[in-house]
């Protein structure tokens, strides 16, 4: 099967050359564990390759995703401002204009979107698209709801051919009782958590799906440097 740069070297050795075309993907975990940051190096790479990106952002404006980028070595501008880049911005306030909250299927009391319809936004000739973050789409769905609408949303996509990652934070993951896991190709997790002996918080990567792909279900330790993502070595 074909494969797709995750943007980071270490991880595409992990993952037989990268993740699969055309297929989703799902990375998760807690504020600070370098989801975006993930997805940044995905999105630059992809770039870098000719390939036509779509960022569809619900908690950062185009700014701050390109400022981020840039402190980081991913400097995205160039292709943002040659359309080789979009960024859609589809989470609003309350009070934005009537005539958006008509577009995106806000109501006056609040966010309230269906999954299904954000593949909608997706322009024709894109080949990768990544939707961070994907948990605030949970807050007025019940489990069940949320799981139909992101079988819609995933199965939409994959039909379309994009390579697809899926950022979503844990709190949204657990409280849909991580019931994303089971539409996705892959997922990829990211904690923090202390070190016992140092005392320090330390930043570990685990893919405990990737289908189609001989992996190791360990738990990897990285760090985010003003080179962007390094994985530590591992045993595979």
């Amino acid at each position: 099967m074909e494969r797709i740069s995750t943007g980071i070297d270490e991880l595409d050795a992990k993952l037989s050359g990268g993740y699969v075309k055309g297929k989703g993907i799902l990375v998760t975990g807690a504020s600070g564990t370098g989801k975006t940051i993930f997805a940044l190096h995905f999105i630059y790479r992809s770039c870098l390759d000719g390939k036509k990106c779509m960022l569809i952002a619900t908690e950062e404006t185009p700014e701050d995703i390109l400022h981020q980028g840039g402190i980081l070595g991913l400097d995205l501008n160039k292709y943002y401002e040659n359309g080789l880049l979009t960024i859609e911005r589809v989470f609003e306030s309350r009070s934005y204009q009537a005539d958006q909250k008509k577009k995106y299927g806000f109501e006056t009391e609040g966010l309230d979107i269906d999954l299904p319809y954000l593949a909608d936004s997706v322009t024709e000739g894109t080949d990768i698209v990544v939707i961070d973050n994907i948990g605030v789409f949970t807050l007025r769905l019940t489990a069940q709801d949320f799981r139909e609408q992101f079988d819609v949303l995933n199965y939409t996509l994959d039909k379309k051919g994009y390579t697809t990652i899926f950022i979503m934070d844990d709190t949204a993951y657990n409280m849909t009782h991580q019931i994303a896991d089971y539409s996705v190709y892959g997922s990829v997790k990211l904690v923090v958590k202390e070190n016992p002996y140092t005392g320090k918080m330390e930043r570990y990567m685990g893919v405990p799906k990737m289908r189609s792909t001989n992996i190791l279900p360990d738990m990897v330790m990285f760090e985010i440097t003003s080179e962007g993502i390094k994985l530590k070595k591992s045993k595979q």
